[in-house]
């Protein structure tokens, strides 16, 4: 066998142009197959960079946008709705309300448009949000209403140029109507799912419920799940008890980032698998065109397939030669493609500025199956070789 691939080196050194061109299809298929793979595994790795790790166990709820019902009954987000949602649903950790209001927010001379949030106590915490310097807000802050509040990055930074926003005091005015607040905390720059960590502003839901709209309802209700992998069979458990309740498909909205982050996985992966299918279609063209290649290589080769019969070959032993020297094609073409995809792909992640993600398994599948196809597709030429003639070999006939 090593013999065999020794014999079929030295063929290919003599016929380096036929050699070369055998290779280009193996090489561009397996490459392609590389590259395809690796930027879909980098671009899912840059969704799940974009939206981070927080709040992956969180589900929202907020009111529909349709009703298709006359009889369908709208629901409140009140403590009541909270009670009978911890007493009738399982994997529930905690429930927490939240309401929001544009509000314009001054210091000095200097004013931010902004979203600005009324959260309870504990939930930026709870989000993963993390702060630059300056303490979120406590149970007295939510229970008394206090008129604290905490910044993003970029409004800290467009108020506070020099990072010292913590105890100074910040005019919020929403609806024409303007308060006084103290500035706690500023939150740091991160990747944060539903929540934002750099535009937004959050006050207690507290001074919400008693100088801004006494005893709302919430706008979002947010269920942190007990687990990540609980939040996707929440989101369908949470549907269909608000559909209960309402008589209607489309009186609340239910969403996870967990839910979002695995349908775009499942998006990613199907089409990395339909243009991978796609690119494996040059290594069949590759493999076709080993196999004429190799017809021809047999035809040129009679005399030398005679004399080895003469000498006592068998049609086993020609049979093996040319299958090793069809494989061999696509081994080394496969290696070449699995170097050029790396490099390529490295190079098109670099421009993008992503994470470059090799995909080993990628490269191991596109290999074998490119030496598969080597082997495949020189059958045919290895049978005929064997069946030849010695007698005829020899004459060149």
């Amino acid at each position: 066998m090593f013999e065999d691939f020794l014999n079929a080196i030295q063929n290919f050194r003599r016929n380096k142009t036929r050699t070369f061109l055998s290779l280009l299809g193996v090489i561009i298929g397996v490459a392609s197959v590389i590259v395809i793979t690796s930027m879909g595994s980098s671009s899912t790795q840059q969704i799940k960079d974009t939206f981070g790790s927080c709040g992956l166990d969180v589900v929202s709820i907020s009111s529909g946008f349709m009703r298709k019902s006359r009889n369908a009954i709208s629901i409140n987000f009140n403590e009541s709705f909270r009670e009978n949602l911890f007493d009738s649903i399982k994997n529930i950790k905690q429930i927490w309300y939240k309401n929001s209001m544009s509000s314009t927010i001054s210091f000095g001379e200097t004013s931010s448009t902004v979203n600005c949030t009324a959260v309870e106590t504990g939930y930026l915490e709870m989000y993963g949000l993390e702060l630059s310097y300056g303490h979120f807000f406590n149970v007295t802050d939510n229970e008394e209403g206090t008129q604290k509040i905490i910044l993003g990055s970029t409004i800290a930074e467009a108020l506070f140029p020099a990072g010292d926003g913590e105890g100074k005091h910040v005019i919020v005015t929403s609806s024409n109507i303007s308060f006084n607040f103290e500035v706690i905390g500023v939150l740091k720059e991160q990747s944060s799912g539903m929540e934002s960590s750099t535009n937004s502003a959050y006050i207690p839901r507290g001074f919400y419920a008693k100088k801004i709209s006494p005893n709302p309802n919430a706008q979002n209700v947010m269920v942190q799940a007990t687990s990540p992998e609980k939040a996707s069979a929440l989101v369908e458990i949470l549907t269909n008890y608000c559909q209960s309740l309402t008589g209607t498909a489309y009186s609340v909205n239910v969403m996870s980032m967990q839910t979002m982050i695995d349908q775009m996985n499942s998006i990613a992966t199907t089409m990395s698998v339909m243009l991978s299918a796609i690119a494996a279609i040059s290594l069949l063209v590759g493999g076709i065109g080993i196999m004429n290649i190799m017809i021809v290589t047999v035809t040129e080769r009679r005399q030398e397939i005679g004399i080895r019969k003469a000498l006592g070959a068998s049609p086993a032993n020609i049979r093996r030669q040319f299958l090793v020297e069809s494989a061999s094609i696509t081994v080394i073409g496969g290696l070449m493609g699995i170097f050029l995809g790396i490099v390529v792909s490295v190079a098109i992640e670099y421009v993008r500025s992503l994470n470059y993600i090799v995909s080993w398994e990628a490269c191991i599948i596109s290999f074998i199956f490119s030496v598969f196809v080597g082997i495949f597709f020189g059958l045919n030429p290895a049978a005929r070789a064997a069946k030849l003639d010695p007698v005829l070999a020899l004459a060149g006939e």
